[in-house]
């Protein structure tokens, strides 16, 4: 291989010192703008440092109000979207308290429909209330079969007895 050129090897020399030297201002305005060594600077070079920290931290005032208005905003979308859901909740948690009630009204309506019928199941001297009622008291008809009403009478029993059976469970259970 070639060594470069000796042309070239100036052009490069120039160019690392020419970088050495941005990079020493650079870092002494880094300095400066920090407000560490400012004793040397006169009073134009103080004058065109406070501008420039005075453009900067208005950007800086300027970001940082556009980030909590972001922020401001995006709170408030979860509160609107936080007291939606809550509402839907409470209307939830309502309906289900109406259907509660409503259901307990029906097993109460059921309970009381069960006590008045086994307080009605037997009246008169171990007849049905049905009988009772359509006056089926007495001797079977003469032109009546009197075996279909002894069934009759044996199944109206069977049902009585069952549904007073019922009626105390459920008392008991109350």
């Amino acid at each position: 291989m070639e060594a470069p050129s000796l042309e070239l090897q100036l052009v490069e020399s120039n160019n690392l010192a020419r970088l050495s030297k941005e990079i020493a201002e650079k870092t002494q305005q880094l300095r400066n703008l920090r407000g560490e060594e400012i004793h040397g600077l006169n009073i134009e070079e103080l004058q065109q440092l406070e501008k420039t920290l005075e453009v900067g931290l208005s950007r800086v005032i300027e970001k940082k109000g556009e980030k909590i208005m972001k922020e401001i905003d995006e709170l408030e979308r979860r509160v609107r979207y936080l007291n939606s859901y809550l509402s839907a909740g409470k209307q939830l948690m309502e309906e289900n308290e109406r259907l509660r009630q409503q259901v307990a009204g029906i097993t109460s309506a059921q309970r009381q429909a069960a006590a008045d019928d086994s307080d009605n199941m037997l009246c008169e001297e171990g007849q049905s209330s049905e009988s009772v009622t359509n006056g089926n008291s007495g001797p079977p008809p003469p032109d009546s079969d009197s075996s279909d009403i002894s069934l009759k009478l044996g199944q109206d029993l069977m049902w009585m007895h069952w549904r007073w059976e019922l009626g105390k469970g459920k008392k008991a259970g109350s």
